[in-house]
């Protein structure tokens, strides 16, 4: 599903003649097509599916964003609005994102049925959270509420 739509994403880009789309999507799908073939010699023929497609995309987000700053410290503004840009490419095909109270309410769900008690639970649940949750929550956040959770 989210691979048909970065090829209709890219076949509209380029009859609109956006380069920072094309050039993004691109880029994914290069990214996807390098996943893809470390999936097939570990033996899975299809390649990764939607799940990880989405934690790929969480991680180029997180990249991005570290880029900006570091551009941005760097007096670097045209560099850091270009990944800007890319990250709102990037954001187009990711669903919308469980922040805030949301996200605690889920997590704490997410230990009920778990049934993790304490912090040695802490990596089951953040392995359950990411299938569950991939490419909607932001892990970095989830993890500091899983241990204030478990604590």
């Amino acid at each position: 599903m989210i691979r048909e739509q970065l090829g209709e994403a890219l076949k509209i880009a380029m009859k609109a003649r956006d380069e920072r789309t094309i050039l993004t999507v691109r880029l994914i799908l290069a990214a996807l097509q390098d996943r893809d073939i470390a999936e097939r010699s570990k033996g899975n023929p299809d390649g990764i599916g939607d799940s990880d497609i989405l934690l790929l995309f969480a991680t180029m987000i997180r990249q991005r964003r570290e880029s900006i700053a570091q551009y941005e410290s760097g007096g670097r503004i045209d560099l850091a609005e270009r990944e800007g840009e890319e990250i709102g490419v990037i954001s187009r095909f990711m669903p919308p994102q469980i922040e805030g109270d949301d996200m605690v309410k889920a997590i704490q769900g997410l230990i009920g049925a778990e049934n993790a008690k304490t912090i040695k639970d802490m990596g089951r649940t953040m392995s359950a959270l990411k299938e569950q949750y991939a490419g909607r929550m932001d892990f970095a956040k989830a993890s500091g509420v899983v241990k204030e959770l478990l604590a």
